[in-house]
Order: C-alpha cells, then structure tokens, then sequence
C-alpha cells in the first residue's frame, strides 16, 4: 500500500490536536511542516509530541511549540541504501527528501505486519468482579464481554500479537473457567498462554508474585484487562529499554477545569484572578513495563497495588519513567464506558 506522503504536510499554525490526528490516522509516522513554499520549517513525530506534553504543551497550542526545527534529512542524490542505513541508525521510520531547503518528497521504512519476534512476556490483569458493570457481568468477566465481535480481552490479545508479542500470562479469579474455556493455551492464535490464579485478590502488583520461576527474564509487559487501546507496545518497550528504566508507566493527560474563578491573595490584597482555569495531570494508564529486578522480587500472596509496588522504588531513588500516551484508550469500567467502546471501536482498525 503507497500514501501520499503531502498528507502529512501541515502549516507551523496547525495545532497540536490536529497534528495528532495526522499522526494516529496516518501510516507515516511524521508530520512535516512546511510553509507556503513548501520550505522545510520542522518535522514532528510522535517523541516530538510526547516531550512536548510532558513540557505541559496543550493540544491547542501551535505545532510550531513542539516540532523539531533540526531534522535529518537526505537530498534526491541519497542512495536506497544509504537512506535505510541512516534511518536504522538513528532508529527513525520516516526522513524527509529535501533540495534546496524545498521538501520534495519522503523516504519511509515500511513497516509490515511486524518485523520483529518479541519473547517478552506479557501479563494481563484479568481478574476483576466488574461490579460496576451489572448485570453484564453476573456471569461474565469484565474482560469478555463483546465490544464489537470479540470480548474486550481477546482485543487486547490480537493487538499484542500484531505487534510480534507471544508469550502471555493471564491473572484470573473471578469465573477463571470463562476465560481458560475461551483462549486455552493459546495455540488458536499460536502464542503460548499461561495462567495465574488469584484465590484472593491481590492486587495488580500482587498479581507479580504469582508469575511461574519460568517466566523468561525480560521486561515484562503489564495491563489491565478492561482497557481498550491503540498503543503501540513496541513503542513503549522501546522506550523503557532506551531509558534503561527499571519501571515505566504510560500515562494520560487529563484536564480538570475549576468550576469557578480562582482568586490568588497575598493576605487580603488580591494579586491575580482567573475565571474557570483548567488544570492538567498525568494520570495512570493501567499499563506497565516492569523489569525482572521487580517482578521476580514480590512476595507470593502478598496483596499490594502497582502503584504501592512503584513507590517503594521512587522512594529508593530508583528509576521510574513515565511514557505519555496520546493514542485512543479507554478504560471500560463503567456502563457509560462501554457503550462508548461499542461506537468507538467501529473507527479503530482493531
């Protein structure tokens, strides 16, 4: 399949959320910003856009705010070779084709299916009640109930093996025979699934400590089995083994607008006023990659929550990273929430 590589030419005014949308529905993987005369102002790719939320960039602001003003670029002279050779080394998926500071095209590394085999595992927290979710869930997990045609959990599955994932853990406890009955061993999709049960709920750090002595020493990969997501997993892990991170969390930008106008005092004499201003936060995504130095180290049967697990790292100064997502996600764990999924998984290529 070839794209048109103009698509993803914005002007420096374009906003971020619009550059976004570029990047998400795009299979390029990069925005080129370009001026009138198509002179190469910066290209913005999705670190580009991570760094920038972290910096507490909004999704109003211009793309100008977040674009790299210096990128790689190769001229029409540049061989196949030397091109694929450059991007490989500076692990890029797509450079521009500039002459004489005009941008003339795109040089891209086709990415398919997946060129990569990842022996990772992957542990998937698939034990919750659900309550929120009655009656849908008085004799279903949570993570099986359809969204579109297939449960929630296999979504999730089918994601990670289109990613080049196989090896997979799942934490069962509440109707563990629904989920065992459905995805077995997993060989209906060749990948090897092993389960993990919680006779009492331990928590998702807790959950760790019940991983068989076998489970391959790697960066472990971590989710809730309720999310809905189009995050993509190698990026992550690429990111947590690049930042050599004991920890990571994905994270989620959420904005809070204050209902009033806030009134900033020293003492009575008012300094400043601001009427409804919004607040944003990183909030947790329910997704980790967690390495062997924590996951092999959780007492059995000891209940303690993911985020407890992480404290007592960052109180040791470890490493903990923290990876922001500005793909769709969706936690399902209210009816509200559900029904939303039903619409929104129709637009997903999931």
């Amino acid at each position: 399949m070839s794209y048109d590589w103009k698509q993803v030419v914005v002007a420096p005014s374009t906003t971020l959320q619009s550059a976004l949308k570029q990047l998400d529905e795009g299979a390029l993987r990069i925005v080129l910003v370009c001026d009138e005369a198509m002179h190469l102002q910066g290209v913005v790719t999705d670190g580009d856009v991570r760094r920038g939320l972290l910096r507490g960039v909004g999704l109003e602001a211009p793309v100008s705010q977040v674009m790299n003003t210096q990128p790689i670029t190769v001229t029409p002279e540049t061989s196949r070779s030397d091109a694929v050779a450059l991007m490989q080394s500076k692990s890029i998926l797509a450079i521009p084709v500039v002459a004489e500071g005009h941008v003339i095209g795109l040089q891209t590394l086709q990415k398919l299916q997946s060129t990569h085999s990842y022996q990772n595992p992957v542990f998937i927290m698939a034990g919750g009640f659900g309550t929120r979710l009655r009656p849908l869930t008085d004799n279903t997990p949570k993570p099986m109930l359809k969204v579109g045609e297939r449960p929630i959990l296999e979504t999730l599955l089918l994601n990670f093996i289109k990613s080049g994932f196989s090896n997979f853990y799942i934490s069962t406890h509440y109707l563990p025979h629904v989920i065992r009955d459905y995805f077995g061993d997993g060989s209906k999709w060749n990948v090897n699934i092993t389960y993990v049960h919680e006779e009492e709920p331990l928590g998702t750090g807790g959950a760790l400590g019940l991983l068989p002595e076998s489970t391959p020493e790697l960066p472990l990969i971590m989710v809730n089995g309720d999310v809905l997501t189009s995050v993509d997993f190698e990026r992550v892990l690429d990111f947590h083994m690049t930042h050599h991170a004991l920890a990571t969390m994905c994270v989620r930008e959420y904005d809070y607008q204050i209902p009033y106008g806030v009134i900033m005092g020293d003492g009575e004499r008012i300094i400043s006023m601001e009427e409804k201003p919004i607040q944003r936060f990183f909030v947790n995504a329910g997704i980790y990659v967690i390495s062997p130095e924590i996951f092999k180290n959780v007492e059995k049967h000891t209940r303690i929550d993911m985020p407890t697990l992480l404290q007592t790292y960052l109180d040791a100064n470890e490493d903990v990273f923290m990876f922001p997502i500005h793909e769709y996600w969706l936690d399902i764990g209210r009816m509200d929430d559900f029904k939303r999924a039903q619409i929104d998984i129709k637009g997903l290529g999931l």
